[in-house]
């Protein structure tokens, strides 16, 4: 089998016009090519089953582009997905029309701004987008808007929860979304928790939509003011968690924990919610089970000899907000490993994840429900 001359002459003048990336429209048999002038394309007529046809046609495109007849090298399909393929070639990769071809392309570490372009191109999928986004060099060129107008408008229709927190993650990361943009991701975690995973952890102190101070922040502002100016860490969180975008972090940890889809978004979201308190972390050591956590709870804010003298300080001041104080020491000692035994036990999802989470989800509930009600 051969291709046809037609065929054979047409796809040859395309490859000698400098072609910049190849593609295969299998449903219609086109090929067609990207240049700096634009596209070309190239109807097939196949003189045998189509399948086989194609075959001869990417064996075509693999010779020009990899001097490989057999087409894509097949050892390359097993290092695709690892970023092991070397920088070089990436460019040639383009040309084979081949999918495979192009998702190496978008997960070799070497990948630029406009090799970014030509692969996008050639293959538009929401994967690609997302693995192209992680790089630095693509993010910040011309194609990092474009892949980030794609995934917000195409997260919808993904359903894998990892994939949607860690979009989330690069495009608050990059700075890729202006405001209207982030409150329609914000929005969306109204479905799913996974959507709040990367606000918590990268826009901690600027969460859109933010919630209002709590009632009485302004008059213990006032009382906290001499510990504040003496830098206190302790009054810092606390005066911060009672402020309006503390008010609003918290709130938001309830409303992820709501939904908390699987496994993955779990072990992040309590991490967010203890680096939240990292300014304590020299004073508090975090818990590593639940039971340690419940237990412990219960000498919070009770002024003890081995008390922190900062923490002693602000007890002192504000003896009325010693339930908030305590509220605030809990959550500070939430560690990722909280819920792990209760993780390594079960494989439910969603709802029912979210019923086997609650020995460790509904105490950190009370906490925050402590800190969110005025005295």
């Amino acid at each position: 089998m051969e291709l046809s001359t037609q065929d054979s002459f047409c796809l040859n003048v395309m490859l000698a016009t400098d072609m910049q990336a190849v593609r295969i429209d299998t449903s219609s048999m086109t090929v067609y090519g990207l240049s700096e002038k634009g596209e070309a394309s190239v109807k097939l007529h196949p003189t045998c089953r189509h399948d086989q046809y194609l075959k001869l046609v990417r064996q075509t495109l693999a010779e020009h582009a990899l001097d490989s007849p057999e087409g894509y090298p097949v050892y390359l399909r097993r290092w695709t997905r690892m970023g092991q393929l070397r920088d070089d070639n990436l460019t040639r990769l383009l040309l084979t029309g081949e999918e495979e071809a192009v998702v190496a392309v978008v997960h070799a570490p070497g990948l630029t701004d406009e090799i970014a372009r030509r692969a996008w191109w050639a293959m538009p999928t929401l994967e690609n987008a997302r693995r192209m986004l992680e790089k630095e060099q693509v993010a910040r060129g011309s194609m990092g808007k474009v892949l980030a107008d794609f995934l917000v408008e195409h997260l919808p229709f993904e359903e894998n929860p990892v994939a949607i927190m860690d979009t989330v993650r690069w495009l608050l990361y990059y700075d890729l979304v202006d405001e209207a943009a982030q409150i329609t991701l914000w929005n969306r975690g109204q479905e799913h928790g996974a959507y709040y995973v990367g606000f918590l952890e990268l826009r901690p102190e600027q969460l859109p939509k933010p919630l209002p101070a709590r009632a009485d922040f302004d008059s213990i502002a006032t009382c906290l003011s001499p510990l504040i100016a003496a830098g206190n860490p302790f009054a810092q969180q606390l005066l911060r968690l009672l402020s309006g975008q503390g008010q609003s972090f918290i709130a938001a940890c309830v409303q992820a924990m709501q939904r908390p889809g699987t496994h993955e978004i779990v072990t992040p979201l309590l991490k967010a919610i203890g680096h939240y308190f990292a300014a304590l972390s020299d004073y508090l050591a975090p818990a590593d089970n639940i039971e340690r956590w419940l237990a412990d709870g219960a000498q919070c804010a009770t002024g003890k000899p081995e008390t922190p003298a900062a923490l002693t300080e602000l007890l002192e001041s504000v003896p009325e907000l010693r339930a908030d104080i305590g509220a605030m020491l809990m959550l500070a000692r939430i560690h990722s490993d909280l819920a792990y035994p209760i993780l390594q036990r079960t494989t439910a999802v969603n709802a029912l994840l979210r019923t086997k989470l609650q020995p460790v989800f509904e105490p950190i509930e009370q906490q925050i429900k402590v800190l969110r009600t005025a005295k």
